[in-house]
């Protein structure tokens, strides 16, 4: 796994020059390319406010409305930017059009802090993106990942995520694969150390260790685990399903999104 491309998505309601910074410093790291994407969607109101009547007329002036801002962010971008980086734009809805952008990227950066018309449902793009999605901690300091942490589960989105990450993993000084014990111990031990050795056979300087589950959830002992141990980053698979065309997240990785002190990279 290499990272050539990566997309950071940008948010209209905040400094791109915080946004821009923390990505270009991963961008910079791998010698990568940086594109930057901003959306925002026509708000669908149900009911108008007094004196509003609800017709294509009021659709085409949201719609201007979004293109103003974000015609001032390209501003802002290419000033910040000073013409080395690209960015695309759209009006659409923003996690399908983020999903469907990241086609030409090997990562992408989206954050939590999204609101409104531009607001990224972080549990459908990780499902629908078909790319690692690295979503920073709030404060968008820079991402040293010195020591990683994998949250292991011998699933399908936990094998996926170790390769997506590896460009971390190997640069990193120390990298802890995590389990929590379920099925027996003896199986975690198992395939905790199948992973420790893979990652070792590449290069990275992992270690393995097994936990029991002290907290009320795998999720909060994940975390406590991560927290303990100073992690800049914890890898984890993303877990959920759909119920009609809606994507629903799983525990752990319902407390993993809410955890906005970490950096997270989560792969589905």
């Amino acid at each position: 796994m290499i990272y050539n491309t990566i997309l950071v998505s940008l948010s209209m309601h905040e400094s791109v020059a915080r946004q821009l910074k923390f990505a270009r410093d991963v961008a910079s790291r791998f010698e990568a390319t940086l594109v930057g994407f901003a959306a925002g969607d026509i708000r669908i109101i149900t009911a108008a406010p007094p004196g509003v009547v609800m017709d294509d007329e009021f659709m085409r002036l949201e719609a201007i409305d979004i293109e103003r801002r974000l015609e001032v962010l390209r501003k802002e971008f290419e000033s910040e930017s000073g013409g080395a980086d690209l960015l695309r734009t759209s009006v659409g809805d923003p996690t399908k059009e983020l999903a469907a952008a990241a086609r030409l990227a090997d990562l992408v950066i989206a954050s939590v802090s999204q609101v409104g018309s531009e607001h990224v449902d972080l549990g459908e793009l990780i499902h629908s993106a078909g790319r690692p999605i690295l979503i920073p901690r709030n404060d968008l300091e820079p991402l040293a990942a010195h020591k990683v942490m994998v949250a292991w589960k011998d699933t399908r989105e936990a094998r996926r995520a170790v390769v997506d990450a590896m460009p971390f993993l190997v640069h990193a000084r120390e990298v802890l694969v995590a389990t929590v014990e379920e099925h027996g111990k003896q199986h975690a031990v198992e395939t905790m150390h199948d992973v420790v050795r893979h990652l070792i056979h590449h290069g990275a300087k992992a270690r393995g260790e097994v936990f029991s589950c002290d907290a009320p959830s795998d999720g909060e002992a994940l975390i406590g685990i991560a927290k303990q141990f100073g992690t800049d980053l914890i890898v984890s698979g993303a877990y959920g399903h759909s119920r009609l065309r809606e994507w629903l997240v799983g525990g752990v990785t319902r407390s993993l999104l809410r955890e906005n002190s970490l950096n997270r990279l989560m792969s589905s």
